[in-house]
């Protein structure tokens, strides 16, 4: 089980979770070790740069979704680096980024649910 795995965890249960990530693969949007807010997500909200929390071919990641595909109800997940992790459905989309460092993140939170599942306000 990865860093990242409890994180989704909360998510999916409906919490808005603070965390410190590592790694490189989202730099100069996510540099390692900075704060970032991921929020319960509507995936069928998502739009291209989104950054969302995603399990992807069993890793989660905080990832780009880099492409939308509404009539299948998926996404494809990437990172800030030109890697394509691959597709996933929308039941595998926990989150999406709403702030890094305390900047909050353009649109993402009109993307965000309530722990019931109904559409927080933007």
């Amino acid at each position: 089980m990865g860093a990242l795995d409890a994180v989704a965890d909360r998510v999916a249960g409906g919490a808005t979770v603070t965390f410190r990530p590592s790694g490189s693969s989202m730099v100069p949007l996510i540099r390692s070790r900075q704060r970032v807010v991921v929020a319960p997500v509507d995936p069928s909200k998502l739009e291209v740069g989104d950054i969302v929390l995603a399990r992807v071919a069993g890793t989660v990641y905080l990832h780009l979704v880099s492409s939308v595909d509404l009539a299948g109800k998926r996404v494809q997940i990437s990172n800030n680096r030109g890697r394509v992790n691959g597709w996933t459905g929308h039941d595998r989309v926990f989150g999406i980024c709403v702030a890094v460092d305390g900047a909050a993140r353009s649109g993402a939170a009109g993307r965000t649910v309530s722990g019931d599942g109904s559409r927080a306000a933007p």
